[in-house]
């Protein structure tokens, strides 16, 4: 029976368990129960003959009625039982009636009255009405996701069946995420019109955790070893980040495959595992993993050989040529390789369906296992068709294109993968794009299908974040690298930070009129300022404002081999602060430094250069594998105000290690040259440091000028000389200069982590990295101020080994170019004049006085210029980075180190740079 207590309202309800005992028991019942049996009456005691049997009474049905019903008819009541006026009857068949009743659910209860007379009254009680299904407690399952498993609606009738398979339910979707604790208890509100309120109330419970995990019968492998092949882990503080540390029935069974695939990669073919039993704790909080293995003997490949029954093929040369020989160990991972390996080459020979079998030859006693790859024979294969699916705005003939097989053509494993990669590179679709392979309307046909899943090539972004190189940075962009499914490229941007600015608009057709010809074009206007450090303070030096645009375009000689052409047009204004760097309306020297003087002015840019590009990388996006390698040249003359030729070669190459480790090579270098002797302007030359060489600050390797400044007072007098260098690092003015030639290369390992890890999009790496920056014409320093002699003229220095300098004496003239003298005493001490005796307020004055004056003059203090870093000495750093797709937007963070650079470079040990989309 269901036991409810009715309310007249929500507000002052009153709640009940609505299912107790045995209803529970049978949902959520403790795995160790037991069911205890009744003992048997012992064999020797005599058994009590049988009581007799009483004939069934039969009686005739005179009336039959329904009392109670509501929403049912009383025909549809009795439609499910076999009482009928006039039939005979039974107390069987009447209690039949009252089961066959119940059986239907759409009654809670059943009385049966005058069954002695025949009259019979059927009394029943309809279950209520669900008015409405509430959910307590769920914070780690919503709603949505629980009424999508549950069949308990509004305006169904309430069934306690109904409600015992729902409980079932929700425990099943906790177990699921590893909650073994989970508890449903269900409970209802009654309400008018017989309608009640159903309430779920969930006790979640922590999640069940895998605490240990035994192995027994392991003698060659440790615990610990074995544990890493598995999927499963046992939480711990390393392992906080994963999601595999709570218990999963089918991560059991897979760890049991990865464990029979570790053994049978190490050699040992008759590994099995016995049994693996998950016990969940008496608290169910956590659980305990027992596997038991045996793992048998260790084999060796014995002889290998191979069968084909393709005429083109040498069995012999194919055997030779297979990574796995007699004598080796046995591995099931290189059996498959090669397997895989004979496939590929039947591709190349145009069998796609060539059918490679593996036939193993055991012997126990030798311990060995012999191999014969058998080929079967097949047909040489030509694409019948190239089927393109899934490409909703992607029109076909930018797919087709980068396809290398065409109809008719034979088939060729290699270009089938090639035609993959490329479609892979366009990053136009989702990752991990297959070419599949069906049979044709022949044997000797096949179909390649192409199916495509489109992810959103158009980019809105508005991006603000902070840089260890820019400070804060505001983006703005447009962008659509598909543009009208066609595959071009069109994009408008904007940057904005303390120390650069820039527009630019650019275009791409990758096929122009549908030929192999790319055609680009970019607008821009660049507004950057340079800066040097004196301690943290950052301070601007020159700006430079550029104006113009670049044509590219690029033709593909080969499959892997790209000549590109461009022409660039630019105007520079280069600029000096005049307040800070100017004196009587010219760039002093001995403020801004003779080489940022130099720079100052407008110059117009004109360039044409050309590339020779090689790329068989398998991805632009993020390559494991291949390589690329780019040479070009530069020549700027072709009108214009500067004339040079600039050289410049990259590369890379790539190897994709397996497990997820990838490892690359990188290297740049490149020489610049004046046609016209003059000395290549600052702005045009090459800067090495953050963020392409980690380990150093931005522009912190290569020739440089460094400032000191003294503190004291100079004279020609070693005794009372006081004058000394100051020498801390937060005191010296660095200013880059740039070179001329340059070369920088880094070698990066890329470290695959845990399945927790990565699903948070964290990739780190190691690398080591060595460059350098050289080869520009020594700077002018140190002539700015006079060197102190004594008596005898011999040039005099400090206490710390620096040359005491004298500060300049910059000697004042008036506006006819007369010197300006200092009045030295009377009634005029201290005012400027023409006169070099005496005073006059006017050049036209005459002179009164006799005051014998003195030239007038300011005085600028001395500083020391050190010229260092043009050598080609390579500056050498080691360090560890990691890409994080944060809940910010892309993280990227270096620790770098430094070990081998060259004085007067400029060290950095962490580097970061954050952003974030919104």
């Amino acid at each position: 029976m269901v036991t409810a207590i009715k309310a007249s309202n929500l507000g002052a309800r009153a709640t009940a368990t609505l299912l107790a005992g045995t209803i529970l028991s049978g949902v959520v019942a403790p795995a160790e129960a037991q069911t205890a049996a009744k003992p048997a009456a012992p064999a020797t005691q005599p058994q009590a003959a049988p009581a007799p049997v009483a004939p069934a009474v039969v009686r005739t049905i005179k009336s039959l009625r329904v009392e109670g019903s509501q929403r049912i008819e009383p025909e549809t009541v009795l439609s499910y039982t076999r009482l009928r006026v006039g039939d005979s009857y039974t107390n069987e068949t009447v209690d039949q009636a009252i089961k066959d009743l119940l059986a239907s659910e759409l009654l809670a209860d059943v009385v049966v009255e005058g069954v002695e007379t025949g009259n019979l009254i059927l009394r029943i009680r309809e279950n209520p009405v669900i008015n409405r299904v509430v959910f307590e407690g769920n914070k780690r399952l919503k709603q949505d996701k629980i009424d999508k498993e549950i069949k308990l609606r509004p305006r169904q009738i309430f069934t306690r069946t109904a409600v015992r398979a729902d409980i079932a339910r929700i425990i099943e979707l906790y177990r699921r995420q590893g909650r073994f604790a989970a508890r449903v208890e269900p409970k209802m509100v009654s309400l008018d019109q017989n309608r009640v309120d159903v309430i779920f109330e969930i006790h979640e419970g922590a999640k069940s955790k895998v605490r240990q995990i035994n192995i027994i019968g392991n003698e060659v492998f440790g615990d610990k070893k074995l544990r890493a092949q598995m999927a499963t882990k046992v939480a711990s503080l390393s392992h906080f980040l994963s999601s595999n540390t709570s218990y999963d029935q089918d991560r059991l069974a897979y760890d049991q495959q990865k464990l029979r695939q570790f053994y049978l990669t190490e050699g040992y073919a008759d590994f099995r595992v016995i049994s693996a039993v998950a016990e969940l704790t008496p608290d169910k909080k956590d659980f305990i993993i027992t596997y038991v293995v045996e793992e048998g003997p260790r084999y060796k490949f014995g002889p290998v050989s191979v069968d084909s029954a393709i005429r083109d093929f040498d069995d012999k040369k194919l055997a030779a040529a297979l990574p796995i020989k007699e004598g080796q160990w046995y591995n099931a991972k290189a059996v498959e390789d090669t397997v895989e390996q004979l496939s590929e080459t039947a591709g190349l020979f145009g069998y796609a369906f060539a059918d490679v079998r593996p036939d193993f030859q055991r012997n126990k006693d030798a311990l060995t296992m012999s191999m014969n790859f058998h080929i079967g024979e097949a047909n040489r294969t030509y694409v019948e068709r190239v089927e393109i699916t899934g490409n909703r705005q992607t029109q076909d003939k930018v797919i087709r294109r980068e396809m290398r097989v065409a109809e008719g053509d034979a088939f060729n494993t290699f270009l089938v993968k090639r035609s993959q990669d490329r479609i892979n590179s366009l990053g136009y679709f989702q990752d991990k794009f297959e070419i599949e392979r069906k049979e044709g309307s022949a044997p000797d046909r096949i179909v390649l299908g192409a199916n495509v899943e489109e992810k959103p090539n158009g980019e809105l972004t508005l991006s603000a974040g902070f840089s260890s190189l820019e400070r804060f940075i505001l983006q703005a962009s447009i962008r659509q690298r598909n543009f009208r499914g066609m595959g071009q490229t069109a994009s408008i941007s904007a940057d904005y930070s303390s120390y650069s600015k820039s527009v630019e608009l650019g275009f791409t057709e990758p096929y122009l009129f549908d030929s192999n010809i790319a055609l680009g074009a970019t607008i821009f206007r660049r507004d950057y300022n340079a800066f040097n450090y004196l301690g943290t303070s950052r301070n601007t030096t020159y700006q430079q404002v550029s104006t113009g645009f670049q044509l590219v375009a690029g033709l593909p000689l080969t499959e892997y081999w790209t000549l590109s052409g461009r022409y660039y047009l630019a105007k520079d204004n280069v600029t000096l602060d005049r307040d800070t760097f100017y004196t009587d309306g010219v760039c002093d020297p001995l403020k801004a430094g003779r080489y940022y003087c130099e720079a100052v002015g407008n110059r117009l840019t004109s360039l044409v250069g050309v590339s020779l590009i090689y790329d068989s990388l398998n991805s632009r996006l993020r390559p494991t594998r291949g390589q690329r390698v780019s040479l070009g040249a530069d020549f700027a003359g072709l009108g214009g105000d500067v004339k040079y030729i600039r050289g410049k070669i990259d590369g890379a190459k790539y190897w994709g290690l397996g497990k997820g480790f990838v490892f690359s090579v990188t290297g740049e270098g490149g020489v610049i040259k004046s046609l016209d002797g003059s000395e290549i302007r600052i702005t045009d030359r090459f800067y090495l440091g953050e963020p392409q060489f980690r380990g150093f600050d931005i522009r912190g390797v290569g020739p440089r000028v460094q400032r000191y400044y003294y503190n004291g007072t100079p004279t020609s007098d070693p005794s009372t000389n006081t004058q000394i260098l100051n020498t801390a690092r937060d005191q010296i003015v660095d200013d880059a200069l740039g070179g001329k030639a340059y070369y920088l290369t880094k070698a990066e390992l890329e470290l695959p982590l845990g399945s927790g890890a990565a699903e948070l999009g964290l990739r780190p790496s190691i690398y080591i990295m060595a460059g350098s920056l050289f080869s520009i014409r020594k700077p002018t320093t140190n002539t700015y101020f006079t060197q102190a002699t004594d008596s005898s003229g011999k040039k005099l220095f400090n206490s710390d080994g620096s040359p005491t300098l004298l500060p300049k004496l910059n000697y004042q003239f008036d506006s006819n170019g007369k010197p300006v003298y200092l009045v030295s005493s009377g009634t005029y001490s201290g005012y400027t004049t023409a006169c070099s005796v005496g005073y006059a307020a006017a050049s036209t004055d005459p002179c009164v006085g006799t005051s014998v004056n003195s030239q007038y003059y300011t005085s600028t203090s001395p500083f020391y210029e050190v010229y260092r870093g043009s050598t080609a000495s390579p500056r050498v750093s080691v360090g560890v980075g990691v890409n994080w797709n944060s809940p910010f937007g892309p993280l990227r963070i270096d620790v770098a180190k430094a070990i081998v650079s060259q004085p007067g470079d400029d060290k950095k040990l962490v580097t970061f740079n954050v952003g974030t989309q919104f």
